[in-house]
């Protein structure tokens, strides 16, 4: 027979009864939460630290997209081919095809390099056609160009001259012009737009210190105090500043600059806040002190000092007036993207796209031990790693243009665009020094990869040095701000709301449910994706189209299911987890060859009907793809075995068993085979359709002279020449060159003789160009005056006087 419950009344009629004390009613928690969220919510609120306001504010500027869609764990493909679409306008096109291939025109690189500067006439022509302000709206008088089209103007100017680019890409990416069209005052936009839109103004943008490096938001050394001017009573600024590798500091007309605001006396009254803020200072601002230059390596764009003592700033000089006041990191991390994410990609787009086609056509006339390098296994190897590369970095930076252009602004994704293209770029540069040789080294106006190969390590160390970019900004954002739920649990956490420990259950159990969902996508796809790369032929890429797509993405599904388990693993750590840079830059190896690989497919898709099939498209598509997942695979890999303390061996076991059950049977990816690597390497130095693609956009001048189109020119004729040399060895005696060939082997061993050649100078260097009338080396001045005089060797062994055998 059931009992009947006792009601709560009669419980305590009971109690008193028997004569116990009664219990006092048991305190009612937030949400009623279980007691094991309960010991979950204590745990994590110890472990995880403090969030600070700059990192409060970091979390939540910027945008989050496909990036967030990557730590889902199942990105798509088709929402990427679905919104994004590269394209220019007509008017883009235009000034593309006409001004800046004026530009280009006029432009001599070697001439920029040594005279550490850009003549006066390519400096007024950038000026008065607007290369200063593509990115200022029509209405202030700029052009108003998309992001993809300051991208394709900054990659052509790369492929002539990396400093026309480095110029022309900071007034469109992080200069004031672009903060003052979002959050200037109508008044300081009004007077200042037009004169950056007319080129009258240069800007340029001050932040690092020298205490600062790539943490430039510190503002060590660069405070600012608000106070009222002792006569005039105004409100605003006096602040002392030091900032150091300021690009167009030399030769800017307005600076924005930044400062870290303090207010001791409550001056501003509630309206702006303590904190970065920006003000407009111009070039003769009284206290201000700009012009001289640093010198980065061989590099002759404008980069130097910004300085000032005590200089006073009115209010009415911080950007956006007042109520912009602390708002400096706003503003700074949602345009950071065009700079990171954006400009500086463009310069190794740049590289890329030239040196594929440059260092491809040189690859086939350069003949050694009588037969073109082109035919060179090591050679074959680095051109086809520069074509997989340039490819990658070319589909990234187009997504990313895209992605912009979008009205977004990723930050985590132009972290990894800046990290990986750039590094990319490093690398296809050594690469095309490697193949070029004594042709590469000697300076001149025939080398096009000289001036690359020294200016690619100051695209690796600005806005952030690589190292730092990797090791914990790309995940350090991404584990958290990406995360689906990661960012509500760490505000709960951080709460004193009485609802705190509830928010926290509700994500807590979606987190649980995130990992467990993407532990069991890791087996399945994992387990399939084995399967079908240890069953797929090695010639499967050349059917193109949807089986080439299918595959891949397939693997890229695999990949993102990793990375997320392995993030969610990740975060066991804790507060730890912000100090453990090897293990995230591990983890962002990962997650940048994820997205770059969805960008490669997303090229594919867009491109794919521009190159006819068997012109290289594919072959390079796969030689990429596969690269990228075998960088995933072994960074994933990595990060297991060496996952750090306290939980170590354990934390890396529950990585390496959830990445991959069974371990190297479910690790399948391997680098591209040789097979692969010839096919993508002879596309590069033949005509191919995969070289008219990666030609796009480069500088071409059409003149005899220039060494690009020289190469171009030379390509088909060499190609011709070795195919009628060829024939002719296999006739053996039976048969001569005709006329015809005769001619084309004659015309190619000219061609071939003039573009091995190198820059040589009479004179070189400033005490031989610029030294005093009569100046004579001093080592061949001391042989000349050498004790007993100049001697030469005489066949019968005896010293004769070398003036006597001149006469």
């Amino acid at each position: 027979m059931p009992m009947k419950r006792i009601p709560g009344s009669a419980k305590a009629a009971l109690r008193r009864a028997l004569g116990a004390k009664a219990a006092p009613p048991a305190p009612r928690l937030a949400g009623q939460r279980p007691f094991v969220t309960n010991a979950a919510y204590n745990l994590a609120k110890k472990m995880m630290p403090k969030i600070s306001e700059t990192e409060r504010v970091a979390l939540g500027a910027g945008t989050i997209g496909f990036d967030r869609d990557i730590f889902t764990g199942s990105p798509s493909l088709k929402h990427l081919t679905d919104t994004y679409s590269p394209a220019l306008s007509s008017e883009e096109q235009s000034f593309l095809d006409k001004e800046c291939q004026e530009l280009c025109d006029m432009i001599d690189d070697h001439a920029v390099v040594s005279n550490a500067d850009l003549s006066p006439e390519s400096w007024q022509f950038m000026r008065s056609k607007g290369f200063f302000a593509m990115k200022i709206p029509k209405e202030w008088g700029g052009k108003g160009f998309s992001t993809a089209a300051v991208s394709a103007v900054l990659v052509k100017l790369g492929s002539k001259c990396s400093d026309a680019n480095a110029t022309v890409a900071v007034p469109n990416s992080l200069g004031p012009g672009e903060l003052l069209a979002r959050y200037g005052t109508p008044d300081q936009q009004a007077y200042f737009l037009p004169k950056l839109a007319s080129g009258q103004l240069i800007p340029c943008f001050g932040l690092t210190g020298p205490h600062s490096g790539s943490d430039a938001t510190s503002l060590i050394g660069s405070a600012g105090k608000v106070e009222r001017h002792p006569q005039t009573g105004e409100l605003g600024v006096r602040a002392s500043f030091r900032k150091r590798y300021i690009t167009l500091a030399p030769v800017a007309g307005v600076v924005g600059l930044g400062i870290d605001l303090h207010d001791p006396d409550n001056l501003l009254g509630g309206t702006g806040k303590t904190g970065f803020t920006v003000a407009l200072l111009e070039r003769h601002h009284p206290g201000l002190r700009m012009g001289p230059r640093h010198a980065p390596l061989t590099s002759a764009f404008m980069n130097g000092t910004v300085e000032g003592d005590d200089v006073w700033i009115p209010m009415d000089h911080i950007l956006g007036g007042q109520e912009k006041c602390g708002f400096g990191w706003h503003m700074f991390v949602e345009c950071l993207a065009e700079g990171r994410g954006v400009s500086l990609p463009a310069g190794s787009v740049s590289a890329a796209r030239t040196l594929a086609v440059g260092v491809g056509a040189y690859c086939r006339v350069r003949k050694q031990f009588k037969v073109p390098i082109a035919d060179f296994g090591g050679i074959q190897e680095a051109l086809a790693r520069m074509g997989s590369q340039g490819l990658i970095c070319v589909a990234g930076a187009d997504l990313m243009n895209a992605i912009v252009d979008n009205h977004e602004a990723p930050m985590v994704i132009s972290s990894i665009m800046k990290q990986s293209c750039t590094e990319r770029g490093r690398r296809i540069i050594l690469d095309g020094m490697d193949i070029m040789g004594g042709a590469g080294i000697c300076k001149g106006e025939a080398n096009f990869v000289g001036n690359l190969y020294t200016s690619v390590p100051i695209a690796i160390t600005v806005e952030g040095a690589n190292i730092m970019t990797r090791s914990f900004q790309i995940m350090g954002q991404g584990i958290t701000r990406c995360h689906p739920h990661m960012v509500p649990l760490m505000e709960s956490l951080g709460s004193d709301a009485p609802d705190a420990p509830k928010v926290f259950r509700s994500h807590f159990f979606k987190v649980v449910g995130h990992v467990l969902g993407n532990l069991g996508l890791s087996w399945a796809r994992g387990l399939a994706s084995s399967a079908t790369t240890a069953a797929r032929s090695a010639k499967a890429y050349e059917a193109g189209g949807e089986g080439l797509v299918g595959y891949h993405e397939s693997q890229m599904l695999r990949l993102s299911a990793n990375l997320a388990f392995s993030a969610d693993l990740a975060l066991l750590l804790g507060g730890r987890l912000k100090f453990e840079e090897l293990l995230l830059g591990r983890l962002a190896d990962a997650m940048g060859a994820i997205y770059l690989g969805y960008a490669v497919l997303w090229h594919y898709e867009k491109r794919r009907g521009e190159v006819a099939a068997g012109e290289g498209l594919e072959a390079a598509t796969e030689h990429a793809l596969l690269t990228l997942e075998h960088e995933a695979q072994e960074a994933l890999k990595e990060a297991a075995s060496n996952f750090p303390q306290p939980l170590g061996k354990l934390g890396g076991l529950l990585m390496g068993v959830g990445v991959a059950p069974f371990g190297g049977l479910t690790r399948p990816y391997a680098p591209p085979g040789d097979a692969l690597t010839k096919e993508v390497s002879s596309k590069l130095t033949n005509p191919s359709g995969l070289r008219d693609l990666f030609l796009k956009n480069v500088y071409v001048k059409g003149e005899a002279g220039d060494r690009i189109t020289d190469l171009l020119e030379a390509l088909p004729v060499v190609c011709e020449a070795d195919r009628i040399a060829a024939a002719l060895r296999r006739a053996g005696s039976s048969r001569e060159a005709s006329p015809e060939e005769q001619a084309v082997l004659d015309r190619a061993v000219a061609m071939r003789d003039a573009l091995v050649q190198v820059d040589v100078f009479e004179k070189h260097g400033p005490l031989e160009t610029l030294g005093k009338p009569g100046y004579v080396r001093p080592a061949l001045a001391q042989t000349e005056n050498w004790p007993g005089g100049v001697t030469s060797f005489a066949a019968d062994g005896n010293e004769k006087d070398a003036t006597t055998l001149a006469a």
